[in-house]
């Protein structure tokens, strides 16, 4: 098997790339070199990987799982050999259904069944060629390690709420699990490279087990179509930042271009970690929430999954479901059943619930013979001593309440921990009156689903059961508030699952609800769940998965970072690196230079305890200042007075303070100001404002200047902060909206300056003085950081088509980092700005060199 990118790996190994039928324009693969950033030309690159062109024109889908949708037997021929059928209980070939015939659907998973080493050849092409499935074969050990191990004691756990505060609770971090996780998680890449074709195909990952597997394909196909879904809980910040591989999770999530979760809660406990542990913040645009990060969009989707409802009624049709309903129906005949179905494991709740039933029962007398509590207990999906002993605890419950409360022929709890057929749990949903969910934590559980399905029921149940077709159905549901599909159950009775009291009440309750009520909220679940089935959920995720990847083709990329740290850099095609040798040869070349330079995140790293420049940037900048070819200009946010004091000694430097209110052409001259204010008044009704504001968030701070007040939330919670910053700049406008001012929020800061004052002003300022001065300006170089600064580049861009510049001019704006910006060009950070400004340093010194020789060989050749 081998991917449809390549048409013959012969072709590859002699060097004889192969043409492709698709007429299109081919966008690069990038060659890497981890912590590098580096472009390789379109037209000339000659790669043939993760960006080449397929010749296939159907639209497939690859879906990720850790278990292929397969049931796997050992041949009853006495072959020895293996048959396989389609497990049509698995999600992922239900989802298939909403995916649309004209999509391609190939499976890659684990098959649950040992394969032996010398058959997994055989079966791999088997189930390739009969079933688009491609095997996982995983050894053993690292199998038990990956999952037992990994997934089971550390995930698992962590995302329900479960920290390992001993080692019995789950167990200490070991980092050997963790490696088998990540070595698995290769495997799986490695399988999804044998047959994807990546500028054609989807990719979908599901679940926890994966985590790391975006990062995998990211590196390998730059542009990968990529979604991931997790279907258990995601924990909060506090719970989650408890894992020691914290980053190398989320980043690896973030190689996927869409991530979907069941509910809003698990997406914005997402969203707090990536803000809180990585910095990365989210916004909503028209609707989507979308989390920049290296120039790409994350997408967020939140829709829970639903049920397959077409298998539901295959089976409720089923003669089988028909006599089983009969044979409930005699067995609990003058009883009201309520129904439970969890696994048996510790986050169900099944304990809780039983004990909540044993309090019906002993406050309420009249209900004992009447009502029956059956709850069907599947196997848990893990092991280990805490399984032991929930099993054990809801035996020891079951005997007690059967003992105080049973009576000969009647039995108040029904306990089964056995195997049961999908027709005989559906038989159960069928007569039961009520269903309960007491689950303490759980991803989703489709269980409300199923019994909201199943007692709509049909028109031959409806006879078993001795009711008037005609009837409107019903149904009630005590649902625990901690499950994923409680949200989208508007009319079920929500519990708290640890209150027994109010679990026992909540059920007293349920059975109490009259006939009418019961069909109305039958019927406002039962719209909900037949509309929102799995087809419309898998659906949906494609279309926002297809509208997430739409600009992939359109940008350029880079893959930078080692291992798990690896990240894309996705760029427009018009936005670039800036090429230090470009830049200084067109420095040497050109004579009346204008620089602009912003101060903080531009040469001073952003963030730092020490905010005065270090030695090498002031040296750098002076040596520029002296070169008489150069007017160069530091525009700063800062006040006067510190930029004066530390940029004494660069006298030919020119300042422009507070984004250009004051401005001061060198050393020797008076501040001026851009903007004429004739009052301050303002500050007088915006600073006990912020005071407000400082007071109720702890860590932020007011700075206070000569034209300006700065609210300042760096150290402040970054949730909270952010959220004080949107009401304190509300607030603000609203008081200041008769005031000849502007109000603004930047990174961490919220800002209230005069009108009109802005670095676009001091940028347009200094290009029209030159001009007056007959100095031409044929090379101007602008860097800024952040939002302020985008008002110079603006000017810069409306100035290169201008009488204020020279008609060769070469204009070079400049922004520092990767990210949408008015500029051209980018440097990654502080270091590459100063390694460039030296190098224009150093032209001058050298152009100066060349002067001074030059004027000694005059005065020899005058003697």
């Amino acid at each position: 098997m081998v991917s449809r990118s390549y048409s013959n790996l012969l072709d590859l190994a002699s060097g004889d790339f192969p043409n492709f039928s698709r007429e299109k324009k081919r966008l690069p693969r990038v060659a890497t070199v981890a912590g590098v950033l580096s472009e390789i030309d379109d037209e000339n690159s000659n790669s043939v990987g993760s960006d080449a062109p397929s010749s296939v024109s159907q639209e497939r889908m690859i879906i990720v799982g850790n278990q292929l949708p397969l049931r796997a037997h050992r041949s009853s021929d006495g072959s020895g050999g293996w048959t396989f059928s389609w497990d049509e209980d698995s999600l992922l070939l239900q989802l298939k259904d909403g995916l649309g015939e004209d999509v391609e659907v190939i499976y890659v998973g684990c098959i649950k069944e040992q394969i032996d080493l010398s058959e997994q050849d055989e079966v791999s092409q088997t189930l390739l060629e009969t079933f688009k499935c491609v095997p996982a074969f995983i050894p053993p050990e690292l199998f038990s390690k990956f999952y037992h191990g990994f997934c089971k004691q550390h995930l698992w756990p962590l995302f329900h709420y479960m920290l390992p505060l001993s080692p019995d609770l789950g167990g200490r971090f070991d980092r050997s699990l963790w490696q088998a996780y990540v070595s698995v998680n290769k495997i799986f890449a490695d399988k999804v490279m044998e047959v994807i074709s990546p500028d054609d195909d989807f990719v979908w990952v599901h679940d926890y087990h994966l985590m790391v597997l975006p990062t995998f394909l990211r590196k390998r196909f730059n542009r990968v179509k990529l979604g991931f879904f997790l279907h258990s809980p995601f924990p909060s910040s506090e719970i989650y930042r408890t894992l020691p591989i914290r980053d190398e999770l989320l980043r690896a999530l973030l190689n996927a271009d869409l991530i979907g979760f069941h509910t809003f809660d698990y997406a914005r406990h997402f969203l707090s970690c990536c803000s809180r542990m990585l910095g990365v913040s989210y916004q909503s645009k028209r609707g989507y929430i979308g989390l920049e990060y290296f120039g790409r969009t994350v997408s967020i989707k939140i829709l829970p999954v639903g049920i397959h409802i077409g298998q539901l009624q295959s089976v409720l049709n089923l003669p089988e479901t028909e006599a089983k309903v009969a044979e409930l129906q005699d067995q609990f005949k003058g009883q009201i059943v309520m129904l439970g179905v969890d696994d048996m494991d510790i986050f169900k709740g099944i304990s809780l619930k039983l004990l909540a039933m044993e309090q019906l029962l002993s406050q309420n007398p009249s209900k004992r013979g009447k009502i029956v509590l059956v709850q069907i207990a599947n196997p848990a999906r893990g092991r280990g001593r805490d399984v032991q002993e929930v099993q054990s605890e809801t035996h020891a419950t079951v005997r007690r309440i059967n003992k105080i409360f049973g009576r000969p022929g009647y039995q108040p709890v029904v306990l089964i921990d056995t195997p049961l057929q999908f027709y005989e749990r559906i038989a159960y949903y069928v007569i039961a009156e009520c269903c309960l969910v007491t689950a303490v934590r759980d991803g989703m559980n489709l269980i409300p689903y199923e019994y909201i399905i199943c007692r709509q029921g049909n028109e031959k149940l409806d006879m078993t059961l001795g009711l008037d077709p005609s009837t409107a159905k019903s149904s009630m549901l005590v649902v625990s508030e901690f499950v994923g599909c409680s949200p989208s159950l508007s009319g079920a009775i929500r519990v708290n699952p640890w209150n027994i009291d109010a679990v026992a009440e909540a059920m007293d309750s349920a059975l109490g609800v009259s006939d009418a009520e019961k069909q109305m909220r039958h019927e406002k679940h039962y719209r909900y769940v037949s509309t929102h089935d799995v087809a419309y959920w898998a659906r949906s995720f494609l279309q926002d998965l297809e509208r997430a990847c739409r600009d992939h083709m359109r940008r350029r990329c880079w893959g930078i970072g080692f291992g798990l740290g690896f990240r894309v850099v996705a760029l427009d095609p018009n936005f670039r690196k800036l090429s230090i040798d470009h830049i200084v040869s067109a420095y040497k070349r050109t004579k009346n230079r204008a620089i602009l330079l912003d101060y903080d995140g531009t040469i001073m790293v952003p963030g730092s305890i020490s905010t005065s420049p270090n030695a090498e940037a002031v040296a750098i900048l002076d040596n520029l200042c002296r070169d008489p070819k150069n007017v160069v200009f530091l525009v700063s946010g800062k006040d006067r007075d510190t930029l004066a004091e530390w940029f004494s000694s660069c006298e030919g430097l020119g300042i422009a303070a507070e984004h250009g209110y004051f401005v001061r052409p060198n050393y020797g001259v008076d501040w001026e100001t851009c903007v004429s204010v004739p009052d301050f008044s303002w500050k007088q009704i915006a600073e006990p404002v912020m005071k407000l504001y400082t007071e109720t968030t702890d860590g932020s701070t007011i700075e206070t200047k000569e034209s300006a007040l700065v609210w300042n939330f760096q150290y402040a919670d970054p949730d909270f902060g952010s959220c004080q910053a949107k009401e304190l700049l509300d607030h603000l406008e609203s008081v200041l909206a008769n005031e000849p001012v502007s109000v603004k929020s930047g990174p961490n800061i919220v800002e209230v300056k005069p009108q009109g004052v802005n670095k676009g002003l001091v940028a347009q300022h200094q290009l029209e003085t030159m001009h007056q001065k007959g100095m031409l300006p044929d090379f101007v170089l602008c860097i800024g950081d952040d939002r302020s600064d985008e008002d110079m580049f603006e000017v810069i861009k409306s100035a290169a088509a201008g009488p204020s510049l020279s008609p060769v001019a070469e204009v070079f704006a400049c922004t520092v980092g990767q990210k949408p910006s008015k500029a051209k060009y980018y440097l990654d950070d502080t270091a590459e700005i100063l390694r460039m400004l030296l190098g224009l340093a150093e032209a001058s010194a050298q152009d100066a060199c060349k002067a001074s020789l030059g004027s000694q060989r005059v005065v020899i050749n005058k003697e």
